[in-house]
């Protein structure tokens, strides 16, 4: 693929780099962020993506279940945590959460996406029962439960090591691990908006220790409120050389941060130009990842369209029901149909495929 003659100097430079199949570098992608050339930047992140997954693109049917909004840590961003007592706090039991899938299960859902609050108000055995009652009614549907900073949060409930908890986890049933918590993955960030949860290297530890114990997860990205673009930048190549060291990762997300009112200004909002160019970079960045994630919730199901042509391979599920970006003030659908997923992704000429947790193919469209 051709580029442009009339490239800037700093631009041109990377795009040769990209098409050496050389690993870009932190000063590489801060160019990328401040080039006005974002055509360009798509362009060669279409060309990366297409180079490692053809024109496929993957869909899960999945349900999101949030057991608990009850809530140690006080996060900066979150509209979902509630106090214990609170009004609106709540806490299904195992049965109810049992009750709550059963009442929207269909059948070709394939995974449950668990992820609470950090309830301190009940056990450990709270959470591996939890797991364990829907592995038993449900055993084909992965597990899919806990993110980083959970994990560091059980074991410093239950005083055990974060390996211990994730082995217990495992013998209950969870198959993977979502890639929540990680927020912004540099201390300045966390201690301003997370200083209640678990540190960079905690996260990245409690991933390290799940790929070593053969779970496959997820790696997040919550940009768009106060970190600056270095650390989102510091973010990407943190979760790059732990992939280098254990291949555990399957996919990274960019999150779009949402405001805590849906009533917000779009001055409060990230920009359509932002979020397209941060799922190109991250592609460009994360060479080691085989696959970009267009999460809906966050950038509305245009964008995300659109972010096919920006280096994303993945167009996340069918939710079922989505809670924690909501209680922010996400303005967009809560969960679309495998009809609505297959149109937008046929809408931007490329092909539909059903997969499941592990990217195996079960249905191409």
């Amino acid at each position: 693929m051709s580029f442009p003659t009339t490239l800037d100097h700093e631009l041109s430079r990377v795009v040769e780099k990209v098409q050496h199949g050389e690993r870009l570098t932190l000063e590489d992608g801060l160019t990328l962020y401040h080039s006005p050339d974002l055509l360009t930047i798509a362009q060669l992140a279409n060309q990366v993506n297409l180079k490692k997954n053809g024109d496929r693109v993957y869909f899960i049917q999945n349900m999101y279940i949030n057991p608990t909004n009850v809530c140690e840590a006080k996060c900066a961003f979150c509209g979902f945590r509630r106090s214990p007592g609170e009004d609106g706090a709540y806490t299904m039991t195992p049965d109810e959460v049992l009750e709550y899938v059963g009442e929207r299960f269909t059948d070709g859902i394939r995974e449950f996406h668990i992820v609470g609050g950090h309830n301190h108000t009940v056990p450990f055995d709270y959470y591996l029962n939890t797991i364990s009652i829907l592995k038993k009614h449900y055993p084909n549907v992965t597990i899919k439960a806990y993110t980083g900073a959970e994990i560091e949060f059980f074991a410093r409930m239950t005083g055990r090591s974060m390996e211990a908890v994730l082995k217990e986890l495992i013998d209950a049933g969870l198959d993977s691990m979502p890639g929540g918590g990680a927020e912004i993955l540099t201390e300045r960030y966390r201690a301003k908006m997370s200083p209640d949860k678990a540190s960079t290297d905690q996260w990245l530890e409690a991933h390290r220790i799940a790929h070593n114990l053969g779970l496959k997860t997820h790696a997040t990205m919550l940009y768009g409120s106060i970190e600056t673009l270095e650390e989102r930048l510091i973010h990407m190549i943190r979760v790059r050389e732990l992939q280098d060291e254990t291949n555990g990762f399957l996919v990274f997300i960019p999150l779009a941060i949402q405001p805590r009112s849906v009533n917000a200004s779009i001055r409060r909002r990230t920009s359509a130009m932002d979020d397209m160019r941060t799922i190109a970079i991250s592609r460009l960045m994360l060479d080691n990842f085989p696959h970009i994630k267009a999460y809906f919730i966050n950038i509305g199901t245009q964008l995300a369209q659109l972010s096919m042509q920006f280096g994303a391979s993945d167009l996340h599920g069918t939710l079922v029901e989505e809670r924690i970006s909501h209680a922010a003030g996400a303005l967009t659908q809560t969960a679309l149909t495998i009809d609505e997923l297959v149109w937008l992704i046929k809408g931007a000429n490329r092909v539909p495929v059903e997969r499941d947790t592990f990217y195996n193919e079960i249905k191409v469209y």
